[in-house]
């Protein structure tokens, strides 16, 4: 009996001690698998992060700038003759550069400009109304400074609501309700307020002059720039869809045709016209990119080709139209996709118009980029819309000439309703869709010149040079060139392109 008792017991400790080393082992095994698997997305995350720099490599340019920008700043604190001078205030230099360094040079201009003006307007007025209080005694000096607090912060809360001064000076509003909102606050427990006005604002002043030094002289991004690349890399997009989408319908009876992979590569570009919107304005979700953009461009100095007054607002109309455009062929390509298919004798009779309304088409908006592009007025814009005006006359001629297809001839008046439906049924459907198409392409030329009277505006106002007196004066002066600055101003947009 006590034998067969050891041997029991023996048994159960060694069953304890496996289980207590297999739940060791499964501890560890998870333990393990956690940290291979935040490894892994370690590794995923820093080589997306990778990819994003590579791509566009102005990312990595601008955190170095923000860098320089904040150790330059910085200076205040670590600088002993510096902090003597300005003291705690320093910090109101660095949280300006946190605050106010932007991507492009015309955000920072913008918000640099903004922060200074609404500090220092805020800052006259809550001093003088601390004044204005601090006369009229104990007794009314809080309800004068709670009531000009109100008033005033209701007030420039209200001026944001307004269409112009929320595009460009909503910053500078939002920085006058919260600087006047401290002035007030700590002017009524303060007697020294305007040495320490003062010395704020001189620090501000300084971090938003050493941001605009840095956004602007080390290798700047110019919102200008990216809103010129936008607009001439959605106008070649535009110009292949359309001649794609065109082609891909009328394939068929088109031997010349890309293939199936490149055409449904190039019919995707309108939809970034139609999107681009969000990057233009503020009015709606889908219109803040060109709008933004070009109010941000008009802060910037004049820059490679671009002068200081350039009309960058004429880019905004050329994105409307250029969305016009783009609606028009997603209707277009709705139509062909739709489950209503011509037959093939009528796509062979329409496709050689057709076609040649969508090549002009195409090609008039080829010319419109190049136009931006090369900032100079085109000699064969007005020979290429006569051409599309010519084939779209010919196309509406063609339309016209059908309508023997689907209405009963005289004879047939004496027939019922239902002989005479059975009789245009087959033809009507027949020819519907190919129809529609048409009728669309009719509608894309008008729209098209609707974007050329926006870029011939836009030549106009940005004073573009007509392009054979330019060819001429390359003719005449050899030794012309162009300057490096241009040269740079080229490869810059060349490259922003590839990265859009």
């Amino acid at each position: 009996m006590a034998g067969g008792k050891e041997v029991a017991k023996e048994v159960e400790w060694r069953i304890k001690v496996e289980e207590d080393g297999t739940l060791e082992r499964r501890v560890v095994g998870c333990m393990w698998e956690i940290t291979a698997g935040l490894a892994l997305r370690l590794c995923k995350f820093v080589k997306k992060a990778w990819e994003l720099g590579v791509n566009d490599p102005r990312k990595f340019i601008h955190c170095l700038k923000v860098g320089i920008a904040l150790s330059a700043v910085s200076l205040f604190y670590y600088w002993k003759p510096l902090y003597d001078g300005v003291g705690g205030n320093a910090m109101w230099a660095v949280m300006t550069v946190i605050v106010v360094f932007e991507y492009t040079a015309g955000a920072t201009i913008c918000k640099t400009v903004n922060r200074i003006c609404g500090t220092f307007l805020a800052g006259f007025l809550g001093i003088g109304v601390h004044w204005v209080a601090s006369k009229a005694g104990d007794q009314y000096e809080p309800i004068i400074t709670g009531l000009s607090l109100f008033i005033l912060a209701s007030a420039a809360t209200f001026s944001r609501f307004i269409p112009t001064i929320k595009a460009r000076f909503d910053y500078g509003a939002m920085i006058f309700i919260l600087t006047f909102s401290l002035v007030s606050v700590s002017g009524y427990r303060v007697d020294e307020l305007l040495a320490l006005a003062q010395y704020r604002m001189f620090t501000i002043i300084a971090g938003s002059i050493l941001c605009i030094i840095v956004s602007v002289i080390i290798r700047p991004i110019w919102a200008g720039q990216e809103l010129y690349v936008l607009v001439t890399g959605n106008l070649d997009k535009l110009a292949n869809s359309l001649q794609c989408c065109v082609v891909q319908y009328f394939a068929c009876s088109a031997p010349e045709a890309e293939s199936d992979d490149e055409c449904s590569k190039k019919l995707l570009g309108y939809k970034c016209v139609l999107s681009s919107k969000a990057t233009e304005e503020t009015m709606s979700a889908t219109n803040i990119i060109f709008i933004l953009k070009a109010n941000l461009a008009r802060w910037e100095p004049a820059h490679g080709r671009f002068n200081f007054r350039h009309p960058w607002k004429q880019y905004v109309k050329i994105g409307a139209s250029m969305r016009s455009c783009a609606s028009c062929i997603d209707a277009l390509i709705g139509c062909i996709n739709s489950d209503n298919k011509a037959s093939d004798e009528m796509k062979k009779t329409m496709s050689s118009i057709s076609m040649k309304v969508g090549g002009k088409c195409a090609s008039v908006i080829r010319e419109l980029a190049s136009t931006i592009r090369n900032t100079k007025k085109s000699s064969k814009l007005d020979i290429l819309v006569t051409e599309m005006n010519s084939a779209a006359q010919e196309l509406r001629s063609l339309l016209n000439s059908y309508p023997n297809l689907v209405n009963p001839t005289s004879h047939d008046a004496k027939r019922t309703p239902d002989d005479v439906a059975a009789k245009i049924e087959i033809p009507l459907m027949e020819i519907i869709q190919v129809v529609t198409v048409a009728s669309l392409l009719n509608e894309i030329v008008a729209r098209v010149e609707g974007i050329v009277e926006a870029v011939e505006e836009l030549s106009d106002l940005a004073e573009f040079k007509p392009e054979m007196c330019v060819k001429s004066k390359q003719q005449h002066s050899a030794d012309s060139k162009i300057s490096p600055e241009q040269q740079n101003d080229d490869k810059e947009a060349e490259r922003t392109l590839q990265m859009v």
